[in-house]
This record gives C-alpha cells, sequence and structure tokens, in this order.
C-alpha cells in the first residue's frame, strides 16, 4: 500500500520526450521535437540527469520548443512556494519535504484521497495563479489576444511511490540536500508538518 510520494513537478522545457539521456515519454507530440528524433522511453526509475550524453542535441532540440524552456528566478520561486501553499491548506495535503528549484520541484507527501496526479495539478495551478497575479508568469510574454498564457509546467508528474519509513527518510534527506545541488539556499517553508518516522 502506498503511503508516502516523492512527487517531482518539471517546468516547461525541463525533460524532452526525446532526450538523448532517455524518458518516461512514449511519443513525441510536436514535430518541432520529432525532427530531432522519437520518444526515448526507459524503465528506468534512479536519476539520469548526469548520465553521459549529446548535450548539443539536447539544447538543440530545446532551443526548438514553441516557448522557452522555464527557469524560475529567486522571485518566482517565492510566488510559486505561495502557491504551493495555499493548495497545501485547501486539500489539505501533507507535505513533508518540499524544494523549489530552477525548473522543477520535489516533494513528499502523504498519501490523500487524491490521486497524486490531481495533488499536482492542484499545486501548480495554485502556483501559476499566484505567478499570474504577480505579472511575473515566466512565459507571460506569450499571452494570447484573449489574455490566456501558456502553462509554465510540463505535462504530467513523476511520482515515486514510498511505503515504508527508511525509504521516507532518504527522499526527505534527498530533497532537503537537492537546493545546495543546484546552487541555491537551504529552503524552509512554514507550512510542512513533520513526517511520522
Amino acid at each position: 500500500m502506498v503511503r508516502w510520494y516523492h512527487l517531482i513537478m518539471t517546468a516547461h522545457g525541463f525533460w524532452l520526450p526525446n532526450d538523448p539521456r532517455g524518458s518516461w515519454s512514449e511519443f513525441v507530440g510536436a514535430w518541432e521535437l520529432y525532427k530531432f528524433g522519437g520518444a526515448t522511453k526507459t524503465s528506468e526509475t534512479r536519476s539520469l540527469a548526469h548520465e553521459p550524453h549529446d548535450r548539443v542535441a539536447r539544447r538543440a532540440a530545446k532551443a526548438a520548443l514553441t516557448y522557452p524552456a522555464v527557469r524560475f528566478n529567486e522571485h518566482q520561486r517565492r510566488l510559486v512556494a505561495d502557491g504551493f501553499e495555499r493548495a497545501v491548506r485547501e486539500g489539505p495535503y501533507q507535505l513533508h519535504a518540499l524544494c523549489i528549484g530552477h525548473d522543477h520541484s520535489h516533494a513528499v507527501i502523504g498519501r490523500h484521497v487524491r490521486t497524486i496526479e490531481r495533488i499536482a495539478g492542484h499545486l501548480k495551478s495554485k502556483a501559476t495563479m499566484a505567478l499570474t497575479r504577480a505579472d511575473v508568469h515566466p512565459l507571460r510574454a506569450f499571452r494570447t489576444p484573449a489574455g490566456v498564457m501558456p502553462s509554465p509546467w510540463s505535462e504530467g508528474v513523476w511520482s515515486v511511490y514510498i511505503n515504508e519509513e527508511e525509504h521516507l527518510r532518504d527522499a526527505m534527506e534527498y530533497v532537503r540536500r537537492h537546493p545546495i545541488k543546484e546552487g541555491l539556499s537551504a529552503q524552509h517553508y512554514s507550512f510542512l508538518v513533520a513526517a511520522p518516522v
């Protein structure tokens, strides 16, 4: 039985379906990306971020995106956190660990009556609203005449099921250390709740 999730939510352009390191995607839905190759589906569950690969090909594919890859600055990361907090309180969700990086976020969250996909959608929606209200949405330059902006988030999420307390501790420690790996300061959020370990 799933007791917790390690949830990874990525910004637009973070990891493409044809990334040369592999992806969890079955297909490439956009022609501008498909010309760089088909989906690189893998069943690997460990991080492939540091695997050797053709960086030039990866950057060329990212440059062909309809909208530029999103990278959140410090102000935007604070607003994303505000949006996440609002969703956590509305849920309510038991969020045990959180980090918000330049282009993706990690969270450790307790099981809920909602699916992890619905929870992630709620978190991303409230974060996007916070960015839009502050007029710092990273893709605001691509607003349509009707005022609609593309989502700053990738479709879907990655989630790892956690059943054991040892795995929970490891996931929380990974999330706690992750900002340092990105060259950011340690992150602390008042809306996190202690995990039962």
